[in-house]
């Protein structure tokens, strides 16, 4: 398979040990992750050559989101380091049982809010490349990252490159001046699979699907690909949460007129839902390249994800093999000797 590229801001995750509140810690885990730059280290764990691009502060804190990617196997050579801005935090309060999980972010002014779009020549950065990966966030951030993922799509588009999307619409973080729903369309445009869910399409594209739950994203599939002629595939996840440490899942997929269901997938306890749809599409991004069958991808895509829940940090830390051991039927977490 050819190179996977994505997009996006990379942070500093802290978190309390274990299930403490931030009031009552005295300690906080560091890690590093974006939606972005996870799918391309979870593609890397699956053997996928992946690239990053991105933009970091030239301080010690930047070289380390850095190098944290580069231990996974992600390609960080096309990344910039500037002067004079932050590397965006983010804080994690991992919840349990009845209390929810709970994110406060300390982003503005990052370095990457701050990129210049000129910078990037994404006819040089794409030219291995045969696939480019974006979410939502990225343009939330600021006009200049919007500027800046649009030109990378149009690059995209010139190169014959398969794009994705996420498009993951976090309504706080618009906050430069453009709408979402001025921005997205026109990136969305440029797109082949996109990952949607009901609640996005209506909030970003106004787009409004039917009650019923299957028939509300076969509904929605079909108004979005009719409205944007380039998509061809839609998937989402289909989540029913019982606690905070207890999840089920399971995979829609809509692909040119076909609909596709996976089982939903118990997960419990949930260690770390964090990554979890940054996981169902690099699964899927897998598993569209090495099977046939659409079921089978979708089915690598959901599991993959499911496995997420189980690993502590943002990134998906699985092998193939222990996705494919679960589509065999193996769910019982039974000791492998």
């Amino acid at each position: 398979m050819k190179q996977v590229v994505t997009f996006g801001e990379v942070m500093m995750r802290l978190s309390p040990p274990l299930n403490y509140r931030l009031p009552q810690t005295a300690t906080l885990e560091v890690t590093y992750g974006g939606g972005d730059a996870n799918v391309a280290a979870a593609l890397a764990q699956m053997g996928v050559p992946a690239a990053h691009v991105g933009v970091f502060p030239a301080n010690e804190l930047g070289y380390a989101a850095a190098n944290h990617l580069r231990r996974y196997g992600v390609d960080m050579s096309r990344c910039l380091f500037t002067e004079g801005h932050r590397l965006g935090l983010y804080f994690l309060e991992v919840g349990a049982s009845l209390r929810p999980s709970r994110i406060v972010y300390d982003r503005a002014d990052s370095a990457f809010a701050n990129l210049d779009p000129a910078a990037f020549n994404w006819d040089e950065l794409l030219k291995d490349a045969g696939w480019l990966h974006w979410t939502g966030i990225t343009p939330a951030i600021s006009a200049a990252a919007a500027q800046a993922t649009a030109d990378a799509i149009a690059a995209a588009r010139r190169l014959g490159i398969t794009v994705s999307a996420d498009v993951n619409y976090r309504r706080n973080l618009w906050q430069y001046g453009q709408k979402a729903q001025d921005v997205m369309p026109d990136l969305v445009a440029g797109c082949d699979i996109v990952v949607c869910t009901e609640g996005d399409a209506d909030d970003l594209f106004g787009i409004k699907a039917e009650e019923n739950s299957d028939n509300g994203f076969i509904s929605m599939s079909q108004q979005l690909t009719q409205r944007f002629p380039q998509i061809k595939r839609v998937i989402a996840t289909r989540r029913q949460t019982q606690s905070a440490s207890h999840e089920r899942i399971c995979g829609l997929l809509w692909d040119q007129g076909e609909f596709f269901e996976t089982p939903f997938y118990d997960i419990s306890p949930v260690v770390d839902r964090i990554g979890g749809g940054d996981s169902f599409i690099s699964g899927f991004i897998y598993g569209d390249a090495h099977y046939e069958s659409r079921e089978q991808a979708l089915s690598f895509a959901t599991i993959a994800s499911a496995l997420k829940h189980t690993i502590h940090g943002d990134i998906n830390l699985v092998a193939p093999a222990e996705v494919e051991h679960l589509m065999q039927g193996n769910l019982t977490g039974r000791l492998l000797r």
